[in-house]
């Protein structure tokens, strides 16, 4: 088994506490399927080329540099040394500035997971840390430099270590109140809630994320598959759409508390036919007379 190769090496820091700390990627999509481009005539790959925008002619890396556009066609040029000398100066610590309540931080800040282990000699104040955390039920805010930026991490208990969640800034999160401003606001109650609870209930579970496959890598994987075997796969059936239907009703069936269409057909026409019945003129006729002779008018 490959030892994973820590993304950076520091120390967390609380109160006058510090112990060394590895930071490594929790979630990688490294193991995705990957595509190259090629040459369809002869087969070879494509690479990839920068040219001036206005001459067409190609830009060597030596001869490229960075600059931010501030009005039409107009850049401010920044060199290398200046991006270089702008980044913050890290000390390589992760200092805490603060436990809040684990659920405080609303997960639309959460960035990207990476596993904090701890140094072997720094394993008892990371013991230490990650215990009280638990017992206090509280997640620690904790900055420095990552990867060229100061960033905010949100650390946590996971497991027998920790977890630290770099999180977005605020300005990179977007305000909800633009989504949902076309909400309609409407309150339900009454039949309708109960059948909502009543279908929540009966699909209550657990998290299991080995249940949820990835079905494109494994239709690409199987494709890529076929096409070495140089066979074809059947082509799959168009989704049938799903008839409309009322909110409440669909959430009868659902439930499983609808009476099939069929058997409401059935008690339909069967009301009917006695309606009809009741009202024919001939069947009355025929209905044993009570009077025993000619009926008597009122009056």
């Amino acid at each position: 088994m490959v030892t994973p190769r820590a993304n950076w090496k520091g120390y967390i820091k609380f109160g006058e506490v510090a112990f060394p700390v590895a930071l490594y990627t929790a979630a990688s999509s490294s193991e995705r399927i990957a595509f190259n481009t090629l040459n369809r005539k002869t087969g070879n790959r494509v690479r990839r080329e920068f040219v001036d925008s206005e001459t067409g002619d190609p830009v060597e890396r030596e001869a490229q540099v960075k600059g931010f556009e501030i009005e039409d066609g107009r850049f401010v040029v920044l060199e290398p040394e200046e991006v270089a000398a702008a980044v913050p100066d890290s000390d390589k610590t992760l200092k805490v500035e603060a436990f809040v309540p684990c659920t405080e931080v609303d997960d639309v800040y959460f960035d990207k997971p990476y596993y904090l282990a701890p140094d072997k000699t720094g394993s008892d104040a990371y013991k230490l840390l990650r215990d009280g955390m638990k017992r206090a039920k509280v997640a620690a805010i904790a900055r420095t430099v990552l990867f060229r930026r100061l960033r905010t991490l949100l650390i946590r208990p996971h497991g027998k270590g920790l977890i630290g969640s770099t999180l977005n800034y605020d300005y990179e999160v977007r305000s909800s109140e633009k989504a949902f401003e076309e909400m309609p606001d409407l309150k339900i109650e009454g039949e309708m809630l109960e059948l909502a609870k009543h279908i929540i209930n009966t699909k209550k579970g657990e998290f299991d994320p080995k249940r949820f496959d990835d079905r494109y890598e494994e239709a690409v994987a199987e494709l890529v598959k076929a096409k070495m075997e140089g066979r074809t796969l059947p082509k799959k059936k168009a989704p049938t759409a799903s008839r409309p239907s009322d909110l409440l009703q669909a959430l009868r069936e659902s439930a499983g508390m609808s009476t099939p269409a069929k058997s409401k057909r059935t008690a339909a026409n069967a009301n009917a036919g006695k309606g009809r019945q009741k009202a024919n003129p001939a069947a009355a006729s025929k209905a044993p007379s009570t009077g025993g002779g000619h009926q008597r008018r009122a009056g």
